[in-house]
């Protein structure tokens, strides 16, 4: 079974995310925000098949987070999952070493068609 890390300060979105990915068999572990998802990372025993990351978080935002993450696990895939839409805010993810960029508000149907396309069985 495939580990999903959501990292979102929305208790809201971290819910969906889990209901969604958790309904299509996928296992989920979340932070609510970037220095605990390091935190936690720096600590599990096992690294996780994908990271999906909401880019603006108290302590630390989501390119930090995709930054620190990239320092730690140099192939797993990073999605970015945001309200931001900037053109900008996209290329530094991807610099930072994001694979992928959602705008929120994301439908279960999409989300996972992302997912299953980063993640193939």
């Amino acid at each position: 079974m495939k580990t999903i890390f959501v990292v979102d300060d929305s208790p809201l979105i971290v819910s969906f995310l889990k209901t969604t990915l958790e309904g299509a068999g996928y296992k989920v572990q979340s932070a609510a925000d970037g220095a605990q998802a390091i935190a936690a990372l720096k600590v599990a025993m096992s690294k996780p098949d994908l990271i999906i990351t909401d880019i603006n978080m108290p302590n630390m935002n989501g390119l930090d987070l995709i930054k620190n993450a990239r320092q730690l696990f140099r192939f797993t895939p990073i999605l970015a999952l945001t309200t931001e839409n900037q053109a900008s805010k996209r290329d530094e993810a991807k610099k930072l070493g994001a694979t992928g960029w959602l705008t929120k508000p994301v439908t279960p149907v999409d989300l996972l068609k992302v997912v299953r396309h980063v993640l193939p069985n």
